[in-house]
């Protein structure tokens, strides 16, 4: 698929097959998205990665089976994997503590950093990786994990000094799909968004 394509197909899919993945195309999947850029090259990544049962454990943790019943994409709980995406702040500062970079003054503390790059370039691991989905034919939805982080990060065994940025729903998508409310916002418009020379 050319790369244009594969940006413009991307969706946010909610209702998933249970069909599993092939091992080969979670493997690029995940291999493509653990490429990505990273400050200083630090590559404070980790991917965690649940498949098949697995998956009800992050369930259990962040969706109670009390709450399943109203919830509304019930079909996202077929997704045969879960990518959880997870930053490690201290990572950036000890590299920005070494020599070639102690200059920026960011080595001192994860407050130093005025933008977190260690979300930044976790999220671009997740981006890239939802792209690779979508050149494999797959579906993948991004969500927050918000006040279920702690939970997740328990079940999961993530320690305590990890930020997970979120999780990635990832399977094949069902022929009927029930969009969420914010999907029917319209896109702002390419004049809008784009600045030349300045604002």
């Amino acid at each position: 698929m050319q790369f244009a394509d594969v940006v413009a197909k991307r969706r946010m899919v909610r209702a998933f097959e249970s069909r599993p993945i092939p091992s080969a195309v979670l493997d690029r999947v995940l291999d493509l998205a653990r490429r990505v850029p990273a400050a200083g090259n630090t590559q404070g990544l980790d991917l965690v990665v649940l498949e098949g049962e697995q998956t009800q454990r992050y369930w259990d943790a962040s969706l109670p089976v009390e709450r399943r019943a109203a919830f509304p994409w019930p079909k996202l709980l077929d997704a045969p994997v879960l990518i959880i995406p997870v930053s490690w702040p201290a990572a950036y500062v000890e590299r920005y503590g070494e020599e070639d970079k102690a200059r920026t003054g960011l080595g001192e503390s994860e407050d130093s950093w005025s933008v977190p790059y260690w979300y930044v370039d976790t999220a671009f691991a997740a981006m890239v990786a939802m792209l690779a989905a979508v050149d494999e034919g797959l579906g993948a939805l991004f969500f927050g994990q918000f006040e279920h982080e702690a939970a997740v990060k328990n079940a999961l065994g993530i320690p305590a000094d990890r930020r997970p940025v979120g999780t990635i729903a990832l399977g094949y998508a069902a022929d009927e799909q029930r969009p969420s409310a914010s999907s029917k916002r319209p896109r702002r418009p390419y004049e809008e968004v784009v600045h030349r020379g300045g604002w």
